[in-house]
């Protein structure tokens, strides 16, 4: 039995969608005239997912909060003993979401056809990512799948609340930095052309200051087009760039060398991977195969393929914490609590510590930074404004002296 999506049309002509369960399309077809819908499509969930069904081509994931509900959903009912399908059919029916219902519904359609969760789970990659397919096959295998799930739910969770707290702290920051750039547009652009027309018929001669600041808002008033242009290309071009191994690696090697971002930048990604290995060797995974799906996590480059080296090291007899350290990307606090877990054993758990610790230094970093941010913009947005009314006021105070 399969999940499959549907588009229809009942009596009266008005569109129905949804996701039915069967053996096959014309099941469903038949389904669906029963009930009176003239059936339109029928596509196996799978194959809509992986952008085959009508030639479709988009892969798109869901949101980390999603995927955190759903899991902290499985484990809950698996933790009440419910059979695995029956679980994931109530966590389909829970679901709002239509696509994110069709998706349960698809990997419920593998476990019914005799496949694991975990095999379920890897007909969607784009949505469930090898770090979850790999902890939930290692629950399966060593029989605590209601434990594994709980800790993935508990990492799934923790991961969306520290990306929401970094978005919250930088969200005031980008919005007073966009309202900035804008005042000082709309000034340049409508307020100092009407106010230059005041001093065109006095015949004076105008302050450095304001030839320069009539210089700017001419140049802005007849370029405009060409500087959005530019800003556009720039924004593409970079992106673009991004897109290539060779210069978005010398990005990520340059952003660790930046005082301030390269010590965010370490101690994200050295929460990411502490915290993914955690979970990982928790759940049963074995070390080198967590190491590698801990490493892929990092958005990091450099960082990604030091953890990559560890592995590899690690695989030759030498100790985790020794390997990482080699690297010099990985704080000392994190290499001596993975140091303390080898020796005794609690590998795991220190993990889980150092991934808490760096999680708290960056969440005191970002705070900081803001801190700082926040006030220096308003400065900076006060100062550009002085200059713009100083650069308007000077010939007026000029043309009084005159005239008195």
């Amino acid at each position: 039995m399969g999940a499959f999506e549907y588009q229809a049309y009942d009596g009266k002509g008005r569109e129905k969608k949804g996701v039915l369960e069967g053996d096959s399309p014309r099941q469903i077809r038949q389904q669906l005239r029963e009930q009176g819908l003239l059936p339109v499509s029928v596509d196996p969930v799978a194959e809509r997912e992986s952008g085959k069904a009508r030639g479709m081509q988009i892969r798109r994931g869901i949101s980390p909060s999603d995927l955190a509900l759903v899991t902290r959903q499985w484990a809950t009912l698996a933790r009440a003993g419910l059979p695995l399908d029956e679980a994931t059919a109530t966590v389909a029916r829970q679901t709002e979401k239509p696509r994110l219902k069709r998706l349960v519904l698809g990997v419920r359609a593998k476990i019914v056809e005799g496949h694991t969760m975990a095999e379920g789970l890897r007909e969607f990659p784009h949505v469930f990512p090898e770090l979850y397919r790999s902890t939930v096959a290692a629950g399966e295998q060593s029989g605590h799948l209601d434990t594994v799930l709980e800790r993935l739910a508990d990492y799934t969770e923790a991961r969306q609340q520290l990306h929401s707290r970094i978005q919250l702290a930088l969200f005031y920051p980008l919005i007073l930095s966009i309202m900035a750039v804008l005042v000082v547009v709309g000034l340049l652009t409508y307020v100092v052309p009407e106010v230059v027309k005041v001093f065109e018929g006095t015949g004076q001669e105008l302050p450095w200051l304001t030839h320069a600041l009539i210089a700017s808002s001419d140049f802005m008033r007849s370029n405009i087009g060409w500087l959005a242009i530019l800003v556009v290309a720039t924004v593409v071009g970079f992106r673009y760039l991004m897109r290539q191994p060779g210069p978005r690696e010398q990005m990520h090697r340059s952003l660790l060398r930046i005082p301030v971002v390269g010590r965010l930048a370490r101690g994200s990604n050295t929460a990411q991977f502490a915290r993914t290995l955690s979970i990982l060797v928790a759940s049963g995974v074995p070390v080198l195969e967590a190491l590698r799906i801990a490493g892929q996590v990092m958005s990091n480059i450099p960082m990604r393929k030091a953890a990559l080296d560890a592995s590899l090291r690690v695989r030759e007899g030498a100790s985790l914490a020794g390997s990482l350290e080699q690297s010099g990307y990985f704080s000392p606090m994190v290499i001596n609590l993975i140091a303390s877990g080898e020796v005794s054993g609690n590998l795991e758990q220190m993990l889980e510590r150092a991934a808490i610790n760096q999680e708290r230094e960056l969440e005191t970093a970002i705070a900081r930074l803001m801190g700082l941010m926040e006030p220096l913009l308003i400065l900076v947005m006060g100062f550009v404004v002085l200059i713009i009314v100083l650069a308007i006021l000077l010939p007026i105070f000029d043309l009084n002296q005159l005239v008195s």
